[in-house]
């Protein structure tokens, strides 16, 4: 009858002190044969040739010496068994070591498709962003449904009953989709609720995200239909890619999203913005960029990267990235107007990575922008859509200004004047029956009176 005996290396790990356990595998005279485990310990964890675990000691230790217990104990019966279908000729040290091998790392025994099937959620949402490129607006966008998947795995695996639950792309399933998106609806709630474990939870996020306070605050229901169409077109992507077979969105309604009026600077308002004298140089540059934003309509992203190179014949081209996958997707083509050229010429070899513009971080940019607003006086409010309740809501155009409105700004002035959205849609690199550029088609005040004068 075979017997498995255990013994500890001599040699001792100067990092760890942990030496290696050695199995030894023998059965009368028919084989007497010695295999590394590939598992480690430290001596005060072995006594008469066994391990037992020292449980004066406390925390990590112990925990650690109590896991190769486990998997030690697996290892043997898996030895014993496997022994039940040898001839014992075959059983030697070599068969011994390719075993406790297999066993130990069975990762290098795996085919292709194995490993590709086996896949975390992160490591693939890592390769679906490598391979669409997303500017760097829309990549943080995306790594923030990475945390919040991160999250909603960790909230079952702790604090609901799905203890071995994970957030397996072959495994997800329509019901796991739908309890996603209430997650993300009660979060806020639920980490009020259990704020020691959140705050545990928040320091123990992956990929240098760790915060200092609870990041988690309640979502609208926008928020979280844009989260569902990531989470979605991610899946898509896998699917496509070959990456799974599951189709876990199929029967998931989304919803879609509801804004309000699209807000700009009227063609007076910026106008007037480029003759107001700024205060600091910095703000002056910002302000440049800004105008030429509003001539141009192209988005903060794709701004940020022009260079002369796009210009030809005094024709701005480029394509725009948010789009440049989409099957309709095309050239962005804006005329310059003779300001935005002057501009281009007054900053021409400023920026040493010789861009258009001596560019900052996006969240300075925005951060100027208000100021500048502020101290143009353009301060009238306008009527948004509370992202979190939903409602309407009076806010001051300073105090909501980003880069966004300079391509609103462009949009909807470009309509009052062409109300065309071919024509527009050209120049601000919407694809054809895009939902978005259609916000930017309101019936204002202007248009109705031009019609009750044509009349």
């Amino acid at each position: 009858m075979a017997t498995i005996y255990l013994k500890l290396s001599k040699r001792v790990q100067p990092e760890t002190k942990m030496s290696e356990i050695i199995i030894r595998l023998r059965n009368g005279n028919d084989y007497d044969i010695l295999a590394k485990s590939g598992f480690y310990i430290t001596a005060d964890n072995f006594k008469n040739g066994e391990l037992i675990v020292n449980r004066r000691k406390v925390g990590n230790d112990v925990e650690y010496h109590e896991a190769v217990e486990a998997k030690l104990g697996e290892l043997k019966k898996h030895i014993l068994n496997s022994l039940n279908v040898k001839d014992k000729k075959q059983i030697t040290k070599e068969w011994l070591a390719d075993l406790i091998d297999r066993f130990v790392h069975p990762e290098k025994y795996k085919s292709i498709e194995d490993k590709e099937h086996d896949k975390s959620f992160s490591e693939l949402f890592d390769e679906f962003l490598k391979a669409k490129e997303f500017s760097d607006d829309r990549e943080r966008g995306m790594q923030v449904l990475k945390r919040d998947v991160w999250r909603f795995t960790k909230f079952q695996q702790t604090m609901g009953k799905r203890k071995d639950f994970t957030f397996n792309v072959n495994e997800v399933t329509k019901d796991d989709i739908e309890d996603f998106r209430d997650y993300l609806k009660n979060e806020k709630a639920l980490s009020e609720r259990y704020p020691k474990q959140y705050a545990k939870m928040i320091k123990e996020q992956p990929n240098g995200i760790r915060r200092g306070r609870l990041d988690i605050e309640v979502r609208g229901n926008n928020t979280i239909i844009t989260l569902m169409k990531k989470l979605r077109s991610f899946f898509s992507w896998c699917y496509d890619e070959g990456k799974t077979k599951n189709r876990p969105f199929d029967g998931v309604k989304i919803g879609v999203e509801r804004y309000g009026t699209p807000y700009y600077l009227s063609s007076d308002e910026r106008d007037y913005l480029t003759q107001v004298p700024m205060p600091t140089k910095h703000l002056m540059t910002q302000r440049d960029i800004f105008i030429f934003q509003c001539f141009v309509g192209c988005r903060v992203g794709d701004l940020m990267k022009l260079s002369t190179g796009n210009i030809t014949d005094g024709v701005l081209v480029y394509t725009p990235h948010k789009t440049k996958d989409e099957e309709n997707a095309a050239q962005a083509r804006v005329p310059l107007r003779t300001l935005a050229a002057e501009l281009i010429k007054k900053y021409k070899g400023v920026d040493k990575q010789g861009r258009l513009f001596p560019f900052i971080s996006q969240v300075k940019y925005n951060e100027a922008i208000k100021e500048i607003f502020t101290i143009a006086g353009i301060i009238r409010k306008v009527e948004v859509r509370n992202p979190k309740t939903g409602e309407m809501e009076l806010r001051p155009i300073n105090e909501i200004a980003s880069s966004h409105i300079a391509r609103r700004t462009f949009v909807a002035n470009a309509y009052k004047q062409a109300s065309d959205p071919n024509i527009v849609g050209k120049m601000s690199g919407h694809v054809e029956g895009s939902r978005a550029f259609a916000r930017y088609r309101t019936i204002d005040d202007d248009i109705l009176k031009n019609v009750i004068d044509k009349m």
